[in-house]
């Protein structure tokens, strides 16, 4: 496909070639006499680009510890003795996928796989193999510890076999590959091919090749562009430069099975961008008399903000080696590396015997949660690496799909790392919340202050500015935690109280004008403008757990920083919006039944999903949203509503609570209404899932098996998955609801185990990855013929999800629901 030029109008820079290529050889002189004239590929700009597979099965990063001296605390501050390698990597289908340096959403690669062509066929890794992946350092248990994979792809005929080896140099800003191809019939010849998408855009690049032909490059015209550099301890045979679709090496290997171009650019005198690739030929591997032969060779992918220095980088980590590079990384011997950051969480060794893989999974849901840290602003903790449903989503223009901050996402984070035994994550974390809450300062704000900001980068800048009052209560609730913990003194917390925790309550009681980018309302709470979906407007009563306990907790926090009347006033407050739960939310004209039978009664009162306008008897309907026709607000059920069991606000036998949980639980719904969907384990065991809510349209087409709004925009048949965090949501009322009726025996205990911690458990990939949803086995499979319970293309690993498996293990252990407040329970009883 042939695309116009005018579809890229980034501002270009013109980049002399001669001064590229020269930087790579030896001596520009002597090459300039020397030299043909460059090659310059033809085809710009390029198959349009999109991003890559969402559901990954590893990602990684180097463990940095932050700096401990009083100035710089809490920070990560690059030193000769502690260098800070902002790297991170994603794999998916067997490939390295989406790779970012700088800020952690500054994606700079697409993929990177191999190419390998034989006697009669052109494969690709990702099309033509089949994949398995497993941790390269573990304990004995077989408990990963550390970042480091192996991937091995396997020919589906059996003609080849290639494995690989991913982790950062903690000293550098660089990624290592070992690569080592086995060959069981003569001819088979691999290439290295890689899909740069340079600063977070696919459509503004250029590729160049060494004149040397042992570097490969590629950068955007942009005067403060990142490079990356490619080398390898093998010398290419070849190397090209291309457009994708057009003139790269994919292509042309696809015409005859020989890499006829051998493109050194893809841009002149006049800087041409677009869609580019790079690719290097290896050595042809021959059969030799045991009926294989083999090639290993170590690829090192290195990020600078210039030329020079990216290319450093990539020696320098290439001739540090394989063992030393993965030795730092792992933190063997005296190198401070990601086995000390596990061995650092004192609670982890009582957890692991409350799990039902021998912690495997926790140990991994550590270290993905660390990992999904950005390194220039410490504390800020993203929801996921990665862009969901990625393959078909536009890559045009930069966008950082879930490498962005939402405080409620954050909240559960942190509390997950204290579940853990890390204390300095949290406190840093809650600590950097001030950065994304509005105030006067905030960048085209006017209104009232104190409420967090929707999405934003983990620098601060604003992405989305809905208003949600659960993301402006759980800071609160987060910093109570904390203090409550020890990990915030009351110094701290009376500080904190002052400069970030008293303006959120008072925007909790008051709420007020909203100004700020195409947003300009009036916030009234208990009405929030968007519930913990970000979809709609109304009175939510997961949403409402959390302002209460949020008002509760900063009564107390008020208390102890001697403001006696906000104390009071948040009090009352948090007993007010309480009162009003019934009225507002609870449905006594029910429309669903616990059964299918047409003459069966409603089951009612229960709880609705979202009541819009606080009347939940009338038949007022929710908005249209991802592609489905709004319904009757009494239709809808979503499981929201335990969170008022979970903070305090109410009890796990409230009759209430046990109605509605009898609705969620009718599998015999509709499949557009129906939650709960059953799945089975490889041990014949039963375990539960739920989805958001009923009529959710966030997922793929059950018609088509399209991805969400694949071309741009939503369809009538798109659904919402099964969430895997829901699981662990719904194992926490259940242990909250064994302690109240004093059945947690040591039988029921383990019940909640096998169902709960292995159900979450059952949901993780190969890699222990954990989905933001998975497949149901509702309508058309898709292109990728999902299997029931496995992972979709959303966002894996979701962090929240990690965050809720870690606090649902550590419930187990203490027996008792780690993230409740009993204070709320206590308060509104007085």
């Amino acid at each position: 496909m042939t695309i116009k030029p005018t579809l890229f109008s980034r501002s270009l820079i013109a980049i002399s070639l001669s001064a590229l290529l020269s930087a790579c050889g030896a001596d520009s002189s002597t090459q300039t006499q020397n030299a043909t004239p460059p090659l310059i590929a033809p085809g710009a700009p390029g198959d349009l680009p999109t991003w890559a597979f969402s559901g990954k099965t590893g990602i990684g990063t180097s463990f940095e510890p932050y700096v401990t001296t009083t100035q710089h605390a809490g920070e990560y501050q690059d030193s000769v003795d502690n260098p800070v390698s902002r790297v991170w990597f994603s794999l998916a289908q067997g490939i390295l996928t989406e790779t970012m340096f700088g800020l952690i959403h500054n994606a700079q690669l697409k993929e990177a796989q191999f190419i390998v062509t034989g006697n009669g066929f052109i494969d690709t890794e990702k099309d033509n193999t089949i994949t398995s992946i497993d941790y390269l350092y573990k304990d004995d248990q077989g408990r990963p510890l550390s970042l480091a994979y192996k991937v091995v792809n396997k020919d589906i005929e059996g003609k080849y076999q290639i494995e690989k080896h991913f982790f950062t140099d903690p000293d550098r800003d660089a990624l290592m590959m070992k690569v080592m191809f086995t060959a069981f019939e003569s001819g088979i010849t691999p290439y290295l091919y890689l899909n740069p998408h340079v600063d977070n855009a696919g459509a503004n690049d250029i590729a160049t090749v060494s004149r040397d032909g042992s570097t490969l490059l590629a950068y955007t015209a942009e005067a403060d562009s990142s490079v990356i550099s490619i080398k390898a301890d093998t010398p290419f045979i070849k190397a090209s430069a291309g457009f994708v679709g057009q003139s790269d090496g994919l292509t042309d290997l696809q015409q005859n099975g020989e890499m006829d171009w051998q493109y050194q650019s893809t841009s002149g005198k006049t800087a041409q961008i677009g869609n580019v690739a790079l690719t290097a030929q290896l050595p042809t591997l021959d059969v030799s008399t045991d009926g294989k032969t083999s090639l290993t060779s170590t690829f090192v992918i290195g990020f600078g903000k210039d030329q020079a220095s990216s290319i450093a980088t990539t020696q320098a980590t290439l001739a540090s080696g394989y063992k030393k590079v993965l030795a730092a990384y792992n933190g063997e011997g005296d190198n401070l590396g990601w086995q000390d950051y596990l061995a650092s969480l004192d609670a982890l060794p009582s957890m692991t015997a409350n799990t039902t893989d021998g912690g495997k999974l926790l140990y991994a849901s550590a270290l993905v949660l660390k990992a999904q840290e950005d390194k220039t602003h410490a504390g800020a903790l993203i929801a996921s690496l990665s862009n969901p449903w990625g393959d078909t989503v536009s890559a045009v223009n930069g966008s950082t799909g879930y490498k962005a901050v939402w405080p409620r996402d954050f909240y559960q984070c942190a509390m997950a790392f204290l579940a853990m035994g890390d204390t300095q994550t949290p406190k840093v974390a809650f600590e950097y919340l001030k950065k994304v809450q509005v105030s006067s300062q905030t960048p085209g704000y006017k209104g009232v202050p104190g409420w967090f900001l929707q999405k934003t980068h983990v620098d601060g800048e604003i992405e989305w500015v809905g208003v949600q009052l659960d993301q402006t209560a759980m800071p609160i609730m987060l910093g109570w935690k904390l203090w409550q913990a020890g990990v915030l003194t009351d110094s701290e917390i009376s500080h904190w109280y002052k400069t970030m925790l008293k303006p959120a309550a008072e925007f909790l009681v008051t709420g007020g004008d909203v100004k700020l980018d195409w947003n300009n309302t009036h916030i009234t709470p208990l009405k929030t403008q968007q519930e913990r979906w970000e979809e709609q407007q109304g009175y939510s009563p997961s949403t409402t757990a959390a302002v209460v306990a949020g008002l509760v907790a900063a009564s107390e926090i008020a208390t102890q920083s001697n403001d006696t009347a906000a104390a009071a006033q948040y009090l009352q407050t948090a007993k007010q919006m309480a009162a009003k739960i019934d009225d507002l939310m609870v449905t006594t004209q029910g429309r669903l039944t616990e059964t299918d039978a047409n003459d069966s009664p409603a089951i009612a009162p229960y709880f609705l999903r979202l009541a819009p306008t606080g009347q939940p008897n009338s038949n007022v309907k929710l908005a249209d949203n991802n592609g489905r026709m709004g319904l009757d607000q009494r239709l809808i059920l979503d499981g929201g509503f335990l969170e008022l069991v979970r903070y305090g606000v109410r009890s796990a036998n409230d009759s209430t609570v046990k109605q509605t949980l009898a609705l969620i639980d009718n599998t015999n719904l509709d499949d557009n209404l129906r939650v709960k969907y059953q799945f089975t384990t490889q041990d014949n065991q039963q375990i539960p899932g739920f989805r958001r809510y009923g009529n959710d349209g966030y997922g793929e087409d059950v018609h088509t098996g399209a991805s969400y709004a694949e071309k741009g925009s939503n369809t009538p048949g798109q659904r919402g998955r099964v969430w895997p965090f829901f699981t662990g949501e719904r194992g926490h009322f259940e242990l909250a609801n064994a302690l109240i009726d004093n059945s947690l025996s040591q039988e029921r205990h383990q019940q909640l185990l096998n169902r709960y911690v292995k159900g979450m458990e059952y949901f993780a990939n190969e890699g222990l990855m954990l989905p933001e949803q998975a497949w149901d086995g509702v309508g058309n499979p898709t292109r990728f013929n999902y299997q029931m319970g496995q992972g979709t293309n959303s966002a894996t690993p979701l962090a929240w999800t990690h965050a809720e498996y870690v606090k649902l293990v550590r419930s187990m252990t203490d027996k008792a629901v780690w993230d409740a407040y009993p204070i709320v329970t206590e308060a509104l009883k007085r």
